[in-house]
Parts: structure tokens; sequence; C-alpha cells
């Protein structure tokens, strides 16, 4: 059994999810939503940050993993989307937890098969395998599926090292 955790950086909504891993099974423990308030920026990276810590202490996962930030159209919203994510690898970091990451492509893949789904699809795909009975909010959703792009990651490089063989270049 382990305990992942994804999360979904947003300077106003950051998504978390909880998921249970046990060998190529999931399952969902907890998700949300981290929702700031007020104008000023610095306020709403301490609210993420103390949000995400008590999520961490509560459910105490042992690899935890984040989206990449994507170049916006908007310099300012990149901005303050990249100060959101440092404000949740701080947390992560602090706590010694392993941290990977993926971009918005790879989970995308992973979770609906293809890099460009949209965000609908991806709600709709993290619903079923986790076998929720309603999709979640937008920003947990996401978070969740970064949390599943993870743990299928695990098992395929766990199959990966448990190749015993090359032979003709091929893993056996």
């Amino acid at each position: 059994m382990t305990i992942l955790m994804g999360i979904d950086p947003g300077s106003r909504h950051t998504g978390y999810g909880v998921i249970e891993q046990v060998g190529n099974r999931t399952s969902v423990i907890a998700f949300g939503t981290i929702n700031t308030t007020g104008k000023e920026m610095a306020p709403r990276l301490g609210q993420i940050f103390a949000g995400l810590c008590d999520v961490i202490s509560a459910h105490r996962p042992v690899e935890i993993s984040i989206e990449k930030v994507f170049m916006a159209r908007n310099p300012d919203s990149a901005l303050k989307l990249g100060q959101a994510r440092g404000a949740a690898l701080t947390a992560v970091v602090q706590t010694g937890v392993p941290v990977f990451e993926y971009s918005a492509r790879q989970v995308k893949q992973a979770v609906v098969g293809r890099g460009g789904a949209e965000k609908v699809q991806v709600g709709e795909m993290v619903r079923h395998l986790l076998k929720l009975d309603q999709r979640p909010q937008e920003d947990a959703a996401d978070a969740l599926a970064i949390a599943l792009c993870h743990a299928h990651m695990r098992v395929s490089l766990a199959r990966i090292a448990g190749a015993t063989a090359v032979r003709g270049g091929r893993i056996r």
C-alpha cells in the first residue's frame, strides 16, 4: 500500500488529490481545493502553503507529484502560476517527501490516452478510474489525474526494473 498525492497549483484555486496504490490498483483517499482569498498575492501564497502542509500532514503521502509550469499567453498569469507552484513546492520540500513533475500533456496521455484531451474528458476519466459517484471539481480532478499519472509511471518503472534480461535490444 502506497499513498500518493497530486497537486494542481493555481493562485486562486489549488487542487489536491490523495490516492492509495496497491500494485496497479488505485483508490481515492481524499481530494479537494484550497481556495485562496484576498487581492494581495503574498497572503494567498501563504494560504496555499498552509493548506498543503495540512493535507500532507493529515495523509502522509510517500510521494507527491505536481504539474509542471506551462507558458501561458498572459505573462502576468504565468508569473502568478509560477508563484503558486513555488508555494506548493516549498510545502512539499520541507516535508522531505520526494516530488515528481509531469507536464499537462503527460498527465492527459496517462489518464485519457490523448495528450490533447479536454479538461472535461480528464475529469470524467478520473471519475471512472477511481469509481467516484460524480466528477470532482475541476482543480481537484486535475490533481487526482496528476496522482494517477504518477501511479501509472511507478507501475511502468517497476516493470522495467523487474526485467531480468535484455536480448536483441528488447527487454524480456
